[in-house]
């Protein structure tokens, strides 16, 4: 027996009445952009762990409040509710969301209705964003984001070509997403409405908007928000803190000020873990909105570095996610979750660092906040599902089959299904089975 025969021996033959074992095949390895993705996810709520119990722990023990670890046991705890919904999302996100896109933006107009309605919305230093009692508190407005999100990638992708008309854009979208920021604006919570409107703006720039027509949009909004700042009291105060915030350190620029005093004490390397000062009794909100202070103050420009890194990571690979969607639907659902992610965490740095208004907007998978955490998770999930080749239900109309909207008429939106390989494998099976069946008949007539 030749060697190469040796080395082809079958394996032993089932006994009778047993089907022979199947080797378990080998599952295909992951996405480079979803082992991105998750990589950057998990270091960031680590180090988020590790941030807001720093920033915590003093000043729960100086007040008396337990041994200084419940703001971080509630993070853990809220952050693995998160791991849970991200994990489920990651696997058929895009498939769950499908049917219940108007649910979810009907029940987010509802609760963010319900904090406005006395003894069931709470009110916290003058806003009243959150419903709930005790440490079971939930805001709505996070909710209202990703439901947004998820509503105006559908409708993009449905009728990609309503971008080039504003008036058919106005109509289902911006009514729709104009009239959440009025109700999100009145809590109220500017922050979040500047969200929505970044991720909004990024979801119309993917889809094709003209540069003219966004122009135009975002000089209007220009217009509402110093209208808007004008009227409100609150918004008006916030302004001018952004603008010189030493000359009120008193009053609306304190917060503003105590954060650039941590910034600056950190300097390059930082104090070191633990020795924040600012963080005990004069820097407000430490562990939530002005969290990258305490990061700064303790680990110095370094520690900005590596969180300004990993939110690179996310970008980076977000954005090469969206370029390699296999559906308009998902692309769109790609740019928007990213857009999101990184509208909010600039946002925070911004403010933190002086170069935006204070809007209370925490910094997504660090600082520490029940509603927000749950929900940039679940917004994770989506991603890595669209990462990991995931595809939308929606099919937008063909480029070749689009009628411009200057007068020749506009294509009906089609529903459909992506299909999968092994569909696609069936139907050119059955395609050339038919065109086989086709011929031998023309045969047999021409003989």
């Amino acid at each position: 027996m030749s060697a190469v025969a040796a080395g082809r021996r079958r394996a032993p033959a089932a006994p009778r009445g047993e089907r022979p074992k199947r080797r378990p095949r080998a599952s295909a390895p992951q996405p480079l952009e979803q082992r991105i993705l998750l990589t950057a996810t998990l270091c960031l709520l680590a180090f988020g762990a590790v941030m807001v119990y720093s920033a915590s722990s003093a000043t729960t023990l100086l007040q008396g409040r337990g041994n200084g670890s419940g703001y971080l046991v509630k993070f853990l705890v809220y952050g693995a509710i998160g791991l849970v919904l991200m994990r489920v999302l990651a696997r058929d996100g895009l498939a769950l969301v499908q049917g219940l896109v108007a649910p979810l933006l009907f029940a987010s107009f509802v609760l963010v209705l319900a904090v406005h309605v006395p003894h069931l919305g709470v009110s916290v230093n003058g806003a009243r964003r959150w419903l709930g009692t005790g440490p079971l508190q939930f805001e709505p407005s996070e909710l209202m984001k990703l439901a947004l999100l998820l509503y105006a990638a559908t409708l993009l992708a449905k009728r990609p070509q309503r971008v080039h008309d504003l008036g058919e854009l106005a109509r289902p979208l911006l009514v729709v997403v104009g009239g959440a920021c009025l109700l999100i604006g009145t809590e109220p919570d500017l922050g979040s409405a500047m969200v929505v409107t970044c991720t909004t703006t990024a979801l119309l720039v993917a889809a094709g908007i003209p540069l003219r027509k966004l122009a135009l949009l975002l000089g209007g909004l220009a217009g509402l928000v110093f209208l808007y700042a004008l009227v409100r009291p609150y918004a008006r105060a916030r302004l001018t803190s952004f603008v010189n915030p030493w000359a009120h350190a008193a009053g609306s620029g304190f917060q503003a000020v105590q954060g650039q005093i941590a910034i600056g004490s950190g300097g390059l390397f930082g104090a070191g873990p633990g020795q924040s000062v600012q963080k005990i009794f004069y820097l407000p909100e430490a562990p939530t909105d002005f969290i990258l202070a305490v990061i700064a103050e303790e680990l110095g420009v370094i520690g900005v570095g590596a969180l300004l890194f990993l939110y690179g990571m996310i970008a980076y690979a977000g954005l090469s996610v969206a370029r390699k969607a296999r559906s308009t639907y998902s692309a769109l659902m790609a740019v928007g979750l990213t857009s999101l992610i990184l509208s909010q965490a600039l946002l925070n740095m911004f403010a933190v660092l002086g170069m935006a208004p204070l809007t209370g907007v925490p910094l997504p998978f660090v600082s520490y906040g029940s509603s927000s955490l749950i929900v940039m998770l679940s917004a994770m999930g989506l991603l890595l599902n669209v990462a990991g080749g995931g595809g939308g239900h929606l099919r937008a109309v063909p480029a070749a089959r689009r009628r411009s909207v200057d007068g020749r008429g506009r294509e009906s939106p089609r529903w459909g299904r992506e299909p999968g390989p092994q569909e696609d494998r069936d139907r050119r099976r059955r395609d050339g089975g038919a065109r086989r069946a086709r011929a031998g008949g023309g045969r047999g007539a021409a003989r």
